[in-house]
């Protein structure tokens, strides 16, 4: 599975914004995806993740109820829909697939994911 994240840009506090990760081969919808994102000086977090089938979705604590991740496996594409935006969240975000097919437990752990984008710059200013 190979990964490519689109979408970032500079936004102010409080905008929104959606990435895309689109991927390649026709294997996508057989695994869960994940997105992380990594702050200037910091490890890399987990923000979101999504089972194989789209029936379930998941969220780091900073971003609940202010994140949504979803996928379209006809389009071999996951979406992260980022509302409410904070100078906190400025970061490369990397999407990545699950080291498994058809995994039905939740991924927040980087090792947990084998394939990753190569990451897209969102920036919000105060």
């Amino acid at each position: 599975v190979q990964l490519q994240a689109s979408g970032g840009g500079l936004m102010q506090t409080g905008g929104s914004l959606t990435l895309s990760c689109a991927a390649s081969g026709r294997t996508f919808s057989r695994y869960s995806m994940g997105w992380f994102r990594q702050a200037p000086g910091k490890e890399r977090e987990f923000v979101a993740g999504i089972k194989w089938s789209g029936g379930s979705t998941y969220y780091g604590d900073s971003v609940k109820g202010r994140f949504t991740i979803s996928r379209d496996n006809a389009e071999n594409t996951v979406y992260l829909q980022m509302n409410s935006l904070k100078p906190e969240d400025t970061a490369v975000y990397y999407c990545a697939a699950d080291r498994w097919m058809y995994s039905d437990t939740p991924k927040y752990l980087e090792y947990e994911y084998a394939y990753w984008g190569q990451g897209t710059l969102v920036t919000v200013s105060s």
